[in-house]
């Protein structure tokens, strides 16, 4: 069949998320994995050149965001909630002038993630200024009734913005408090608890922040990290050492991973030089066998039939880490609310 001309792709090129993989020695979640920042020279951009507060894209960066991405978020999500309008019930019932406190409160116990998130959001939305007392920080475990976040600012701006704010707090609060559920069940054994990519499109630094606030690890960032060699792999490739070798020459300095769902494949991954083994739907007995195989040759990695029942007894098998996607992909919100303070109403001059 023909088809018409189409105009050819042109090679432009691309600004990883949250900072690039700083060349050849990057790699995993180390020194130039893309939460970690790199030199700003790498990228071309300054990360504190945004439209944010100083100091709050500092607090950002110091925990390994990007400033100018999460500004980049915040414009979105407050975007598309006004598709290009306004707040019409806010606007018809608030006078323009305004101003109220309004206290973001925990409703459940967990542990908290997203507050100077939540911070972008509503400095992008406020017209006039926004004041904002902490009394919380990222990672702390909160009970029901527990103040997080006050902010005074214009009331038709700290409504406009609360859903969006909320939305990004509750969902990285959610993803905090189930690694802190994985992190505690395996205190005292030497695994870690560990996310994927299997993220939200767009929020990626965001959840794997959340990740590291529950006191989980990170996996690779993005795919050029690292290589994680998997069964389509080694199908298309014609066997894991050949997909092993082709990895190796093409990027001699990137870490290799290969995924392994037998015993027996194990000593030829070791034989290639795999950097960390992923033991996929191995039971816990053989677990522990392939812990004895590789002897410290590798890292170990389990994946599949996880849970937090027995998420115990496969760190107890001397696994170095728990892969765990549900951690970013099915972890329920926590429930945190905005509660305006009750009194008589304040206008800004």
């Amino acid at each position: 069949m023909n088809t018409p001309d189409r105009p050819q792709p042109v090679d432009l090129p691309l600004l990883q998320i949250g900072g690039p993989a700083a060349g050849a020695d990057a790699g995993g979640c180390g020194d130039g994995c893309g939460c970690a920042g790199g030199d700003e020279e790498d990228y071309g951009l300054d990360p504190l050149s945004c439209g944010l507060d100083p100091h709050l894209a500092g607090l950002l960066a110091d925990v390994g965001l990007d400033p100018v991405q999460v500004e980049d978020i915040a414009h979105l999500a407050i975007e598309e909630d006004l598709d290009g309008g306004v707040d019409v019930t806010t606007v018809a019932t608030i006078p323009e002038n305004a101003v109220a406190t309004g206290d973001f409160t925990a409703r459940e116990s967990g542990v908290v993630a997203g507050l100077r998130i939540a911070e972008a959001v509503l400095s992008v939305v406020c017209a006039d200024d926004i004041e904002v007392e902490r009394h919380a920080e990222d990672g702390d475990r909160v009970e029901p009734g527990q103040k997080l976040l006050s902010v005074r600012t214009r009331t038709r701006d700290l409504l406009t913005g609360e859903r969006s704010a909320l939305n990004l707090m509750c969902r990285l609060s959610g993803i905090a408090t189930a690694t802190r559920a994985w992190a505690d069940a395996l205190e005292g054994t030497g695994a870690a608890v560990r996310d994927t990519r299997k993220t939200t499109a767009g929020l990626r630094s965001l959840e794997k922040y959340a990740v590291r606030c529950g006191g989980g690890v990170n996996h690779r960032m993005s795919l050029s990290d690292a290589a994680l060699i998997k069964d389509n792999h080694v199908v298309a490739a014609g066997g894991v050492a050949a997909a092993f070798k082709a990895v190796r020459s093409d990027f001699p300095d990137v870490p290799i991973e290969v995924e392994v769902d037998r015993l027996d494949q194990i000593e030829p991954v070791l034989a290639e030089g795999a950097d960390l083994i992923l033991l996929d739907n191995f039971t816990p007995e053989q677990t522990r066998e392939a812990v004895a195989l590789v002897a410290g040759r590798a890292r170990l990695e389990s994946s599949g039939r996880l849970s937090l029942a027995n998420a115990r007894a496969y760190a107890e098998t001397g696994v170095d880490y728990l892969a765990v996607g549900a951690l970013t992909h099915s972890s329920p919100i926590l429930d945190i609310g905005l509660d305006l303070r009750e009194g008589p109403g304040e206008a800004r001059g």
